[in-house]
């Protein structure tokens, strides 16, 4: 009689290690929410005196909602999901979601430095278009192709990206330290047509009503005046 009691004792250990396991995963996959109003960046860029063109790409997990996100912030001109960060050339979706590229899923924001400062864009991007705080992953999804990063394309991207990480860090906004890499910017591949859109195009898709329509539900609540 010993034997099987010994084997019912291990499956037993084995399915509590699984629940235990299965609950860190769940905690650690709540987005944690900022406390109390989000602060403005001390350093950002000055609206330009004229209207023109400028891109930042940003990374924050699953592109649908952070494209969807910026597709309703006035001063932005286009929001294009795709994949930045990575080793290897032209890649596409399954091979980027493999996680062997060392690509983010990512969106490139195009935007008019008049209407919008860089600065506005990374306070949406921090308190609405994804919890900055999770590390390799952004709720449901997990693996490195979902980090939170900044793709920096000039020097004065780099300063106020970095200064306002460490003033949100500073400031304690969030019960967990910013998790968001600051990195420089090499190439962005769109991802295919049919990612483009997606949020817009399916909104009754029960990952985008659960993960992602909240998000533009709080944009507009919280940012009337940057809403459209």
């Amino acid at each position: 009689m010993r034997e099987p009691f010994i084997g019912r004792a291990l499956s037993v250990v084995a399915i509590l290690g699984i629940l235990v396991w299965w609950g860190a995963r769940v905690v650690s996959g709540r987005p944690a929410e900022p406390k109390g109003s989000f602060p403005s960046p001390v350093v950002d860029a000055s609206l330009a005196a004229q209207k023109g063109k400028a891109t930042a790409v940003f990374a924050g997990g699953c592109f649908w909602g952070v494209e969807g996100v910026f597709e309703h912030v006035k001063g932005v001109k286009r929001a294009t999901s795709g994949y930045a960060g990575g080793n290897v050339e032209n890649p596409y979706y399954e091979l980027v979601s493999s996680g062997s590229t060392g690509h983010a899923e990512s969106v490139e924001v195009e935007y008019d430095p008049s209407q919008v400062s860089y600065g506005t864009l990374l306070k949406v991007f921090f308190s609405v278009a994804h919890d900055p705080t999770q590390k390799d992953r952004q709720g449901p999804d997990i693996g490195t192709q979902y980090r939170s990063a900044i793709f920096y394309k000039t020097d004065e991207q780099k300063k106020i990206g970095e200064a306002y990480v460490a003033q949100i860090n500073a400031a304690k906004v969030y019960d967990r330290a910013i998790a968001t890499q600051v990195l420089p910017y090499s190439a962005f591949y769109p991802a295919e047509d049919y990612h483009q859109g997606y949020l817009e195009k399916h909104p009754d898709n029960p990952y985008i009503r659960y993960n992602d329509l909240p998000k533009l539900a709080k944009l507009k609540s919280t940012y009337p005046d940057l809403y459209r």
